[in-house]
């Protein structure tokens, strides 16, 4: 499956507020999305990999760059050091350009009150276990609860995967099997909403 660095990096630091607070059976069958397209994007050589299984979730997401709006949100929300723990998590991260999708103010308005809803949006973010991109592809249809508590649906056609949110929304995944080394992380285009 196809790898990328930067998207363990924002699911990481999701995953590791979610999984704090949930320990389901049911989780560890929580999606790892397929990337969103074919040849979506290349696997990294084996050094990148090694070296990204060696960096927990958020290292690897600060490292990756394309994550600030996501490493920006949770400082503020305090999660850091629960996505820096033992894990294992599976954290769908969100670019800088899924952020720059929303509204305008929206980010800004959700980081006046980060114990509020940002805290609710980067959790929803996040799946309990370690779940891989192969494992995702038998899905299709499936409910996976996340560490927020409310669920996401995986839809598979062929080897596109992507997450329908508790609001309707729709979002790709570009990335996958980003591995750190409490979790694994899987890119994807928009940010989620639990509601």
């Amino acid at each position: 499956m196809r790898r990328i660095f930067p998207v363990a990096a924002v699911l990481a630091l999701a995953l590791t507020t979610a999984a704090c607070g949930s320990t389901d059976t049911a989780t560890p069958a929580a999606p790892a999305p397929a990337a969103t397209s074919a040849s979506a994007s290349p696997s990294p050589s084996e050094s990148t990999t090694e070296a990204m299984a060696t960096a927990d979730i958020v290292d690897t997401a600060v490292a990756a760059g394309d994550f600030t709006t996501l490493a920006a949100a949770l400082t503020a929300a305090g999660l850091v050091e629960t996505l820096k723990g033992p894990g294992p998590f599976t954290v769908f991260a969100p670019t800088d350009a899924a952020f720059e999708k929303l509204p305008a103010g929206t980010v800004d308005t959700l980081l006046k009150d980060p114990t509020g809803d940002l805290t609710q949006i980067l959790t929803y973010h996040v799946v309990p276990g370690k779940v891989m991109a192969a494992d995702v592809l038998t899905m299709d249809g499936q409910k996976v609860k996340t560490v927020q508590g409310a669920e996401l649906t995986i839809n598979v056609e062929g080897d596109k995967v992507s997450l329908t949110d508790a609001a309707g929304g729709t979002s790709n995944v570009t990335a996958t099997d980003v591995e750190a080394s409490n979790g694994v992380i899987h890119v994807i285009d928009t940010v989620l909403m639990p509601k």
